[in-house]
């Protein structure tokens, strides 16, 4: 438990020190994802990011910057864990993805998922964070505690 904590610590440091000055919100993000699949080793690590679509205006999860496997590229307001994080505003740890009630497979692969929500500087939902382990049971505590301070860091630059 200590060295997963150390390695957040670390990381965390890490993403303060890449990030600072830079306006860029997707490049931002894409080192972001890029420095936590890096360092925590996890199946899928990235961005959705709350747009309208472009034929109805109706707001949905795109895929944003991210590491691992091709994803979903949309997914509804609501559905899933990205979009159930999204409508409850909340972080959502799921142990076993099988068990959650709607769960999107964007991968078979995919066994446990954490979802961060991602905050403008105004409060409101702008983006998830999205993580994938193919191993049961994976997200803790203190993957909550520590991604929800790198997600924080990003409300500045939003």
């Amino acid at each position: 438990m200590k060295e997963k904590e150390e390695k957040y610590r670390l990381l965390t440091e890490q993403i303060r020190s890449l990030i600072e000055g830079e306006t860029d919100v997707v490049a931002v993000m894409a080192n972001i994802a890029a420095a936590i699949h890096e360092t925590m080793n996890f199946f899928w690590t990235g961005f959705y990011r709350v747009m309208p679509k472009a034929d109805s205006g109706v707001q949905e999860l795109v895929l944003g910057p991210f590491q691992g496997p091709v994803a979903c590229m949309h997914i509804p307001y609501g559905k899933g864990v990205c979009g159930s994080a999204w409508k409850q505003r909340q972080t959502l740890v799921v142990p076993d993805v099988e068990l959650f009630p709607g769960h999107i497979a964007c991968s078979s692969l995919s066994r446990s998922e954490i979802v961060v929500p991602v905050l403008s500087s105004a409060g409101e939902v702008w983006a998830v964070l999205d993580i994938d382990s193919k191993e049961l049971a994976t997200f803790d505590e203190t993957d909550r505690q520590y991604l929800e301070t790198i997600c924080g860091l990003l409300s500045p630059i939003i």
